[in-house]
């Protein structure tokens, strides 16, 4: 075949590919938006860990159906699974709009969280068309179908308001799941009709034969980094619709728009990432992935808080009898001893754009005129209030910029992929897909616990830094043992 045919026929399987895979990410995290909407308007009386739990079982489906997807992909190729993936998903998402309670909602979402598990074909379906030197741009294109997740929280927000009449008809939310599943099906019938089957020279191989690069710690490896730039990404695409209304008291619309800021820019930056990981290796790209996200889940953990604390106090320098007390001094016999005065200056503070921690002190006296007091006695009692307002504006910002982070991250992870497992990539970026899809699954049901039991919104953010020091620690590890050993081989991986 010539290399023009192949670029034609590359680009368009990459096209439909991504496209297929924007939808189908659209789909899966529907419920980000749908489960907040019917919290906030008391459809539904769901506490944080059963929106916890709701959030994440789409994404569990996803995760656990990518390794099989990848190898019936390698098997039989990305046009009739991708097809069929699309078909089998339309029905649960369909059902979602009859269902009246937890169970059902669960139960329905199970079922369209299969769209989860057409990354796992994209990725193997992609691969097959490019050769080994542009597939980190063409895998970073494709990946670029995580904006579909931004696309749910951009554009569901707004349809549920007309959906249900601004809120006079709340029970409109029903038809919300019925267009995604229109969606899935005009996807399904576009994407076969625009596609030709294409299958890896491994389709020959039995089912041992093809499960047998699982056994590299590689893989497992490169599982744990996609936990983290890609699970985690997933999560937040979903809780940062409550995060933001729950913080930041917004409504559910400009809650969903700066969520889908977060998804976006993630997505299309994937393609960005690829190429950065072609040109520069993908250990040089990841560990500035690693070091950012340490330094950002840092800055997001200090919470929105409001201090009263004991201060500098006043105390007697000797004996003596108060002769006057006002609220600028106190008088012992002749000594004057001045009080600081509140100022007031937080007292509008919410109204305010306030970037740093603001501070105001002040002293009251504890004393009464007449009173006989003893040396170092305690005259007045000294107050600090410290107020940090987590500025909404700041905190977007750095949001956005870790999920941009995050999203070059998820490209030089999958760069590695092919160049290691050329005849595998279904199966490999299969259960490295599973791992990245199980930290979606998981990370929504942590983030309920933790805020249950600390209260504290931040404390998502507390657990993402701490992943990623780990991530970044093991990796340095890892790189520093294979720089000792020298060992070319191991090393290339990483370069």
């Amino acid at each position: 075949m010539k290399e023009s045919q192949l670029e034609r026929g590359a680009n368009q399987a990459l096209f439909f590919n991504t496209l297929a895979f924007t939808i189908c990410f659209g789909a899966w995290m529907l419920n980000g938006v749908l489960v907040t909407f019917l919290v906030d308007n008391q459809l539904f009386s769901w506490g944080p860990v059963e929106i916890g739990w709701l959030l994440g079982i789409p994404v569990l489906t996803g995760a656990i159906f990518r390794l099989p997807a990848g190898i019936l992909t390698d098997k039989f190729g990305g046009r009739p699974m991708f097809t069929l993936l699309l078909l089998f998903s339309a029905i649960p998402m369909f059902l979602l709009s009859q269902v009246n309670g937890f169970l059902g909602f669960a139960l329905c979402s199970f079922g369209f969280g299969l769209t989860g598990a057409g990354f796992a074909i994209g990725i193997a379906f992609t691969s097959v068309w490019y050769p080994i030197k542009w597939q980190g741009t063409a895998l970073g294109i494709f990946g670029a179908g995580n904006a579909g997740a931004a696309i749910t929280t951009l554009f569901a927000p707004t349809l549920l308001e007309k959906l249900t009449d601004d809120g006079m008809n709340l029970e409109g939310w029903r038809i919300l799941p019925m267009i995604y599943a229109g969606a899935l099906v005009i996807t399904a019938i576009i994407f076969f009709l625009g596609t030709k089957n294409r299958k890896p020279a491994s389709s020959n191989k039995n089912i041992r034969k093809l499960l047998e690069p699982l056994k590299s710690v590689r893989v497992w490896r490169f599982g744990l980094y996609y936990f983290l730039v890609f699970g985690c990404f997933v999560a937040f695409s979903q809780w940062l619709v409550p995060y933001f209304v729950n913080v930041y008291y917004m409504p559910l619309v400009t809650a969903g728009i700066l969520a889908s800021l977060f998804s976006f820019p993630s997505g299309v930056i994937r393609a960005l990432g690829g190429w950065m990981s072609d040109k520069w290796g993908g250990r040089k790209v990841f560990y500035w992935v690693l070091a950012s996200s340490v330094v950002i889940c840092f800055l997001l953990i200090i919470p929105r808080m409001d201090i009263y604390s004991p201060g500098k106090g006043i105390m007697a320098k000797k004996s003596g009898k108060v002769t006057s007390v006002t609220k600028d001094q106190i008088v012992v016999d002749e000594m004057v001893y001045r009080l600081q005065a509140r100022e007031s200056i937080l007292d509008d503070a919410d109204s305010r754009e306030l970037i740093f921690p603001t501070k105001e002190i002040w002293q009251e006296a504890i004393v009464s005129e007449g009173d006989v007091i003893g040396k170092k006695q305690l005259l007045a009692k000294g107050t600090t209030r410290v107020y940090f307002q987590a500025n909404v504006w700041v905190f977007a910002i750095l949001v956005i910029l870790i999920g941009s982070i995050w999203g070059i991250g998820k490209a030089a992870v999958y760069k590695g992929i092919p160049d290691f497992f050329p005849e595998e990539v279904g199966v490999v970026g299969g259960m490295v897909g599973v791992l990245g899809g199980l930290g979606g699954f998981v990370c929504p049901i942590i983030f309920g616990y933790l805020l249950e039991g600390t209260g504290l919104w931040t404390s998502s953010w507390m657990f993402m830094f701490l992943l990623s020091v780990i991530c970044i620690l093991w990796m340095h590890h890892v790189v520093q043992k294979m720089m000792r050993e020298k060992n070319p081989d191991s090393i290339k991986h990483l370069e």
